[in-house]
């Protein structure tokens, strides 16, 4: 597990330290709020809160320095929430996350950036709380998969806010459901997360942005 956290530390170390001109990578650094669900938990909506944040590094490329690659390592909160009528529909599932994205940008006008990518997650702590009628069939799986999208926006100099979407690309686990009304019916679940992201993002070394030029004859 120690190796899986190594490489990503290892890269961003390198990225921060001593950039050459010919490919310079930029630093920064986000923080903000996942809003979570559990596709499969029986219940519905981004109810569950919980922090994202960690360090970036960012090699842009192509003429106009248009594109990007990035990768990030993130400490991201995930799971469930549902305060419920009664006892028996409470439901809350903390699952905490070391997530690598890495992620392809296209940035127009240097003010809208989107991206897409995939992302790795490390499971580092768990906590399940319900009195609901559940058996799981497994333990969630250590790890998580993932694709996501995202859309940011340049609001000063070199500050950015962002709203970002992820979804597992593989079964987290597999629960057996029971009718608390009728014991004999169950009903079998595969579970992934499905979270909304809204974070700032800021850029140490990012060039400011280049302002148009007036016309000649708009000067005085």
């Amino acid at each position: 597990m120690k190796k899986i956290f190594l490489l990503p530390l290892l890269l961003l170390m390198l990225f921060f330290v001593k950039p050459s001109s010919a490919q310079r990578f930029l630093g920064g650094i986000s923080v903000g709020a996942n809003f979570c669900q559990v596709d499969g938990d029986q219940f519905y909506g981004f109810r569950k809160v919980g922090i994202n944040f960690g360090p970036m590094a960012i090699l842009p490329f192509g003429k106009q320095k248009q594109w990007s690659v990035s990768m990030e390592l993130l400490y991201s909160q995930k799971g469930s929430y549902h305060a419920g009528s009664t006892d028996s529909t409470y439901y809350r599932l903390n699952l905490d996350y070391i997530d690598i994205p890495v992620m392809v940008h296209f940035t127009d006008k240097e003010i809208i950036s989107a991206g897409a990518g995939v992302c790795y997650g490390q499971l580092i702590g768990k906590k399940e709380s319900t009195l609901y009628v559940v058996t799981p069939q497994s333990d969630f799986l250590p790890y998580d998969l993932s694709i996501l999208g995202e859309v940011s926006l340049r609001l000063w100099n070199r500050l950015w806010i962002n709203v970002r979407y992820q979804y597992s690309m593989v079964n987290l686990r597999t629960v057996t459901f029971k009718d608390p009304y009728n014991p004999s019916d169950t009903w079998d679940r595969k579970q992934y997360n499905n979270l909304l992201s809204m974070r700032l993002t800021y850029i140490f070394n990012q060039p400011l942005r280049n302002k148009p030029r007036k016309p000649k004859g708009d000067e005085e």
